[in-house]
């Protein structure tokens, strides 16, 4: 088909590329992010592989997204044959995705070809052949020496064939047809309740099958991505959630890291003199993991704030994703403590974002986690509060979430600082235990005491728990003041009754089953 006139410069996506492909099978990088680290280097090149899904879960955007990534990323030219949508209309839908396809085919990068099936063109019995498309295919393929192909889809294509033995024989002879050029291919299909595509038999030919869809639980979506077959190549295969947004499609392979992830001895600054002191290294423990609990008002954010804040005093980058709070309002609300975080934001070393916890699934969280820290690179990362998160799944699921969590930190060396809720009925209970505390390294609880019977409100502040270095066990006080925060000893007389010095609990905030 002939481009159109208006051209636009091409907006490459800022990926990074996938992993080499091992020795033995061949394969194709999509450039799609965390799928070829699912499938161990990509798609399997030269071969077909067979793309199902029902509507909506993003199949046409996959295989635009591997042409797009195949030209920008590996100089290797495609060809889009499409049975469904027109040239315009395709162009529209993926230009909100910041795929310039356009651009792409009028400098003759990618073949886009619509072919417009009608009712006569069906032909019955023994006269149904796929010569046509043969020659349209192999004009599109030799003019720009394309080595990526998609066809979008075969049902579209095949649609007016009900004879099953010519429809076998037609498939094959396609399959074999692409084989013979030696083009990686990609061709989606609509899944069937018992099978991966209308006809049942394009599955058992492909030598990849990638399953995508699109489910609805406790009214939030997420898509999802599995690798059913792919000869000759180990693939991940377990279900991984996928986003579709400005930046194309990224799928995260969030299984657990596992427990490789290095040591270190070096030790940051709290942002609290004072509490470093408690810590014989002098502070927190650099990529391992912090949390904060206690109930609401003991200044469980405003300790995350000034380790965010120490963090980008020393130059490093700090990612604070808050649960509770407007990026403007912990700015505003944090300046009463002597701590301006606009100036910080301004100069690009500290970033806040700031989501309710019920606009989408667990799941959905951390991938969206997971591309904040590949694009900002923050060398610390705060969450607050983590329990905002608990009641949006079951508990196994809450805990296979903050494991990968807390993994995927660890795995890049990034600092963590997690702030918990602990529920206010029981103030005794302060510990905050949210299921995780043996996977963190540093454990500080915040909690509201009482001095003179009752007479003022105080904030006391403790340490758990430090794994690899010594620590006090006291308990101080905990002061906020215009001029920032600072630890002093705690007289024992002064608090009300022996009861509320010694508890320490358990959480009384429980994930929904």
């Amino acid at each position: 088909m002939a481009p159109t006139d208006s051209r636009k410069k091409p907006m490459s996506k800022p990926r990074k590329k996938g992993l080499a492909p091992k020795a033995g099978l061949q394969k194709c990088l999509t450039g799609i992010k965390g799928f070829d680290e699912i499938t161990e280097g990509g798609l399997p090149r030269n071969r077909i592989t067979l793309l199902a899904g029902s509507t909506g879960t993003g199949k046409t955007l996959l295989g635009v997204d591997f042409l797009i990534s195949g030209v920008t990323q590996y100089k290797e030219p495609g060809v889009f044959m499409t049975f469904e949508e027109n040239e315009d209309d395709l162009y529209k839908d993926v230009a909100s995705l910041n795929m310039d396809l356009q651009a792409l085919v009028a400098e003759k990068k990618i073949v886009l070809d619509y072919v417009l099936l009608e009712r006569r063109d069906i032909q019955e019995a023994g006269e149904f052949n796929l010569e046509g498309i043969f020659v349209r295919l192999e004009h599109a393929i030799d003019s720009i020496k394309a080595k990526r192909v998609v066809m979008d889809s075969i049902e579209s294509l095949f649609a007016g064939v009900h004879d099953t033995g010519i429809l076998r024989l037609e498939i094959k002879r396609l399959f074999r047809w692409l084989k013979e050029k030696k083009v990686t291919t990609l061709i989606t299909g609509e899944v069937q309740p018992d099978s991966f595509t209308r006809h049942g038999l394009e599955e058992y030919i492909s030598d990849c099958i990638i399953l995508v869809d699109n489910r609805v639980r406790d009214q939030i979506a997420t898509r999802r991505l599995r690798v059913i077959k792919y000869r000759g190549s180990n693939h991940g295969v377990n279900e991984y959630p996928f986003v579709i947004d400005n930046d194309g499609l990224s799928v995260i392979p969030i299984t657990s890291a596992g427990l490789d992830h290095p040591g270190s001895a070096e030790r940051v600054s709290t942002g609290v003199a004072s509490l470093d002191k408690l810590f014989k290294g002098g502070g927190y423990t650099r990529g391992s993991t912090i949390l904060a609990s206690g109930t609401a008002g003991t200044g469980k954010t405003s300790l995350a704030v000034a380790f965010a804040v120490e963090t980008c005093k020393r130059g490093e980058k700090s990612l604070f994703v808050s649960y509770e709070e407007s990026p403007g309002q912990l700015i505003e609300n944090m300046k009463s403590i002597g701590f301006e975080l606009g100036p910080l934001v301004r100069k690009g070393l500290l970033k806040i974002v700031a989501t309710r916890p019920a606009f989408f699934g667990l799941e959905i969280h951390l991938l969206n986690l997971n591309k904040m820290v590949a694009d900002f690179q923050p060398n610390a990362v705060v969450i607050d509060p983590l329990t905002s998160l608990l009641m949006h799944g079951n508990d196994l699921e809450v805990q296979s979430m903050l494991t990968r969590m807390i993994d995927a930190l660890k795995s890049k060396g990034i600092t963590g600082f997690f702030t918990s809720v602990v529920s206010s009925t029981e103030p005794s209970d302060a510990s905050g235990d949210i299921g995780v505390s043996s996977l963190i390294d540093t454990w500080v609880v915040v909690r509201e005491l009482e001095e003179n019977e009752g007479k003022r409100r105080t904030r006391g502040i403790y340490v758990v728990k430090a794994r690899g270095m010594g620590h006090s066990s006291d308990v101080h006080k905990l002061i906020l003041s215009n001029d920032g925060m600072r630890l002093v000893p705690m007289d024992p007389d002064a608090t009300a009754g022996d009861k509320q010095k010694k508890t320490i609990g358990k959480s009384t905030t429980k994930p929904k089953k």
